[in-house]
């Protein structure tokens, strides 16, 4: 029988996985981050390394939506009102930087002898940063929801936007008729207006019943494929418009980011965003053409020297004018001093419309990917010098402040049925922030027309509670009242997230039990608890005193606690024999 020939693209899947197995880790070590592997691996693997991948145009649609589920999952940590607050980062810091730098730049490509409009072009091309690369050193320092990595974020937001305007600019700088560039400008402008309400009226009015629709078939798989589907396809609007797909993905985030469906959107879309943007990166170090960078190595080192500490410069002194600490501006200014990718898409533009050869858009191809490269270094070398210079306390109390963030709960509830709506609300009337989830879309959905933060999740997935925010909630209270979901769940939180104390609901004297053998921090019996305050009520209004209703009150639950010690002791409820293994104060009798 004929054996099959292996498929180009399993091949080619089996070399990625295992570069990157390979780099990444060895990357890490050295402290160099993910990032430098990746980067490391595609230049080793791609067609001007080893030549074991030949072409990266091939794959590199497919890494580019890595960027894509980047700011999708982006949009939905950013709620709309959250966003107009980072209106003067996005419109005002953003575009300061963006024309002063590429202003800058296009002075300096012009003092060397390059055309104007290469120039111009090249100028504001390397003005714009890598979000990809940026976004995810912030995350990787934990800062990206720190004040300056707010700050950061709100200039990259800018720099997407900034596309349009640039490529219209390529069209008016070509050699060709001047009025029928200009008709193009103008159609562009209709088309991207267009899309972008297109996006938001989607958003807005489509996508919460539908995802509400499919919560109700309980079929997670579902709920995953429309997560991906809203993402690509609005990436996909924003690209026949001309847009940048990301900003696309973007915008239908921030469209979700009320939805009571962001955390499970978020838990979903993690591992795929994870391995297209390990992909993306690996596919930016394909592109390294190696011979020609050795050839103009001089002059493309002077370039990314010139383009890092052009950008660095101009973005730490915009950023203390515009009210950044000094070290708050030096973070921003090491972390964006590279050229991003929509570079790329400039000088693609360029060279198609006559206005730059090939040579020069290798050059400057390889410019953008060294100040990638270099950008990772430039930041370790400044935590390592920061670190020296300031004092271990005051930095560390520095950076508790600066990583606390507003969405992050203090209490997360899990189960908001009425038991979990009367603790959510006393812990909201002492001003607490508080996260419930709960898996019944009507309840959310009722929850959430009077302003309650529910979101839909599944109590016993660690990915789920982590995107509600369990790493960082002091608190996390079960009022759910499946049993075995909460025992689960449990489980899991003592694992994962050790540091937030656990109070439950127990259903009844069993469950009781069996949470107390479960060492969790508080539990309560709803039914005894109901009990205890109906008592009392009875008592007083019989005309009994206070002092004795208090003394027979104490003397119940003395009593009450006692036969549930002997109880647990005795083994007197299912699963006890279990436990009694695994709790130090279980008896085996």
């Amino acid at each position: 029988m004929a054996s099959a020939s292996t498929p180009p693209f399993f091949v080619e899947a089996i070399v990625y996985l295992s570069a990157a197995v390979v780099a990444v880790p060895f990357a890490k070590r050295l402290g160099l981050g993910a990032i430098i592997g990746y980067l490391a691996a595609g230049i080793v693997i791609g067609p001007f390394g080893f030549e074991v991948v030949k072409s990266v145009e091939a794959i590199l649609p497919v890494a580019e939506l890595g960027v894509v589920l980047l700011l999708f999952v982006l949009g939905l940590e950013l709620k709309p009102n959250r966003l107009w607050r980072m209106k003067a980062d996005i419109f005002g810091l953003g575009s300061s930087q963006i024309l002063l730098t590429g202003l800058v730049l296009a002075s300096l490509m012009y003092f060397l002898d390059f055309s104007k409009e290469l120039s111009i072009i090249g100028g504001f091309g390397m003005a714009l940063s890598s979000t990809a690369f940026a976004v995810q050193i912030l995350k990787d320092r934990g800062h990206f929801s720190a004040q300056y990595g707010q700050r950061a974020f709100g200039i990259l937001l800018m720099q997407d936007i900034a596309i349009v305007p640039l490529l219209a600019m390529v069209t008016i700088l070509s050699p060709q008729d001047s009025a029928a560039g200009t008709d193009d400008v103008f159609m562009q402008i209709g088309i991207t207006l267009a899309a972008v309400l297109a996006v938001i009226g989607t958003g807005r009015y489509l996508l919460s019943p539908l995802f509400v629709f499919l919560a109700g078939t309980q079929a997670r798989e579902i709920m995953l494929a429309a997560a991906l589907l809203v993402a690509l396809g609005s990436a996909g609007i924003m690209h026949l418009a001309g847009l940048s797909m990301a900003l696309g993905a973007f915008l239908a985030g921030i469209m979700l980011a009320e939805s009571s469906f962001r955390h499970t959107l978020e838990a979903d879309i993690y591992p795929f965003r994870s391995l297209l943007m390990g992909l993306f990166f690996m596919t930016v170090g394909m592109t390294l053409d190696l011979t020609v960078t050795l050839d103009n190595l001089g002059v493309i080192l002077m370039g990314v020297i010139v383009v890092m500490g052009v950008k660095g410069a101009i973005l730490y002194g915009l950023s203390r004018v515009t009210g950044s600490s000094s070290p708050d501006a030096m973070r921003i200014a090491v972390s964006l001093p590279q050229a991003g990718e929509f570079a790329f898409v400039l000088f693609a533009a360029a060279a198609a419309a006559g206005i730059q050869s090939s040579h020069s858009s290798t050059v400057l191809s390889a410019i953008v990917i060294l100040t990638m490269v270099f950008t990772p270094i430039i930041g370790k070398v400044h935590d390592f010098l920061a670190g020296r210079m300031n004092k271990p306390s005051s930095d560390k109390a520095e950076h508790i402040i600066e990583k606390f963030d507003e969405s992050k709960p203090h209490v997360l509830v899990v189960g908001f049925g009425r038991f979990g709506m009367i603790v959510s609300q006393m812990l909201m009337s002492e001003g607490l922030n508080i996260v419930a989830i709960d898996n019944n879309a009507n309840r959310i959905a009722t929850a959430r027309k009077y302003g309650l933060p529910v979101y839909y999740g599944d109590a016993t997935r660690e990915d789920v509670l982590r995107a509600a925010g369990a790493d960082e909630a002091i608190l996390i209270a079960l009022c759910i009242e499946n049993e075995q979901v909460m025992a689960r769940a449990i489980d899991l939180i003592k694992d994962a997230f050790p540091k937030s104390a656990i109070f439950c609901r127990a259903t009844d004297r069993a469950h009781a039990m069996e949470l107390t053998l479960r060492e969790v921090d508080f539990h309560i019996r709803e039914t005894f608890e109901s009990g205890i305050t109906f008592g009392r009520s009875a008592l007083d209004h019989l005309g009994i005193p206070t002092d004795r209703i208090n003394h027979i009150e104490s003397d119940v639950r003395k009593r009450d606690h006692e036969r549930l010690i002997l109880q647990i002791q005795q083994g007197e409820f299912a699963g006890a024999e279990t436990l009694h293994r695994v709790t130090p104060h279980g008896k085996n009798d």
